[in-house]
């Protein structure tokens, strides 16, 4: 793991508190960001996109904003909460991290989104979607900058679905928070278009490497629409495995915005994955300016496509450095700091435009996105890639809901999916 660590005195750091020990940082001219990813693990791809979609904005403009000097320390979380929450503690404790990027994974991020509040540490969550921390659980140091709630792109899936002639629907989702939350914002619109959900909803434990038992369930059951939330590896299990199984022509399938993300499409032929229809607020094959350059500088630095990882990340520098810069360096001032990130505003970036509601999350285009060859110089990088097929625009984290309607109900999990019945 590499470390891009700056020590100002270190036996002297060691004698402060924490807070004392960002404060000689700021008062120094440095800027210290330590960034979670899981660069072990099942989600080991993931987490070094988001390392390099953070490395490659500040090397173009040499680690510098507002005059301060932006210094990153990366932290390996595996993937676990638990490590995550002990990185975050070294990094603040220890290290004199004035803000937190990351983690990857919604369960780690439950775990370290309490321990920053509680230190009044920014964090800053580019790939964390976990529902709650945008919703009853909002916190003025916990924002979703260049990010996403897991429901916000299921929401109009489902009403797709419904659309498109689909009545019954199985899921299959990772047995997690992302998994619960990304399948009930699913299941919530498809039921109240008047579709139904065929029992069991699926759920599979982060790991799975085989999943001929879930696809018995399918067969049997015979749904319409199959959606599907699957992260990392598993990811790539499953979508080989569903093709392995003679179910690619044979039962329609839904994809979120992880199972053909372009971390995992890396290591997928082309016939296993080539026609797949999902919903994200990424798409890398997306036919815009800022999209395209950004894919294509990525790609030449990296020698393979960016996932939503790398673009998270690669946005969220940019909209961090606009607010160090609107606050001259001087991040230890949360207030301010915070203040300048929410005011932060994007008329249009590499997930098109996008701004903060008030809980923390940002209100974003949603798109229906097809798995395609690729085409011109980014074909030289990858076979396959995601391209837009329909735009919804500004969708909220509340879809068409009023947010105090939306959120007397709890959050999506493997015992509440938006529906009865």
């Amino acid at each position: 793991m590499k470390r891009r660590d700056l020590l100002v005195g270190a036996p002297f750091a060691l004698a402060l508190t924490s807070a004392n020990v960002r404060k000689a940082y700021a008062e120094s001219g440095v800027v210290k960001v330590a960034l979670l990813a899981p660069l072990t693990g099942f989600a080991a791809a993931a987490g070094h996109d988001m390392v390099h979609g953070w490395d490659l904005y500040w090397s173009g403009r040499g680690n510098m904003a507002g005059g301060a000097k932006v210094v990153t320390t990366v932290y390996d979380t595996a993937g676990t909460p638990a490590i995550g929450l002990n990185q975050a503690r070294k990094a603040v404790e220890q290290d004199g991290a004035q803000m937190i990027l990351g983690p990857y994974l919604a369960n780690v991020g439950y775990a370290v989104a309490p321990y920053a509040e509680s230190h009044k540490v920014p964090i800053f969550f580019p790939t964390v979607s976990a529902d709650d921390l945008s919703q009853r659980k909002p916190s003025p140091y916990v924002l979703k900058v260049a990010g996403w709630s897991s429901s916000l792109t299921t929401h109009p899936a489902g009403v797709w679905a419904y659309e498109q002639g689909h009545r019954t629907a199985m899921t299959v989702g990772s047995a997690y928070a992302f998994g619960y939350e990304n399948c009930g914002g699913f299941c919530q619109t498809f039921v109240e278009h008047g579709g139904k959900i065929v029992q069991p909803q699926l759920w599979a434990p982060n790991g799975t490497t085989d999943f001929s038992s879930y696809f018995s369930h399918i067969s049997s059951s015979n749904p319409d629409v199959v959606f599907v939330c699957e992260v990392g590896a598993d990811a790539v299990h499953f979508m080989e495995q569903w093709s392995q199984f003679g179910l690619k022509n044979k039962v329609a399938l839904i994809a979120n915005e992880t199972l053909t993300d372009q971390s995992n499409l890396r290591s997928m032929p082309p016939e296993v994955v080539e026609g797949t229809i999902g919903f994200a607020h990424y798409a890398e094959g997306r036919d815009d300016k800022i999209t395209r350059e950004f894919v294509l500088k990525y790609a030449a630095a990296n020698a393979q496509l960016p996932s939503y990882m790398a673009a998270g990340f690669f946005t969220a520098a940019s909209w961090i450095a606009g607010a160090i810069e609107k606050v001259r360096g001087n991040v230890n001032d949360a207030g301010d700091f915070l203040a300048a990130i929410r005011d932060y505003r994007l008329s249009d970036s590499i997930f098109g435009p996008e701004r903060l509601d008030q809980y923390g999350c940002p209100i974003e285009n949603v798109y229906i996105r097809k798995v395609v060859a690729t085409t011109g110089d980014a074909a030289k990088y990858a076979k396959t890639w995601n391209v837009v097929l329909k735009t919804y625009p500004h969708v909220s984290q509340f879809w068409t809901w009023k947010p105090s309607d939306y959120l007397k109900q709890p959050v999506y999990s493997d015992t509440f999916q938006g529906y009865s019945g």
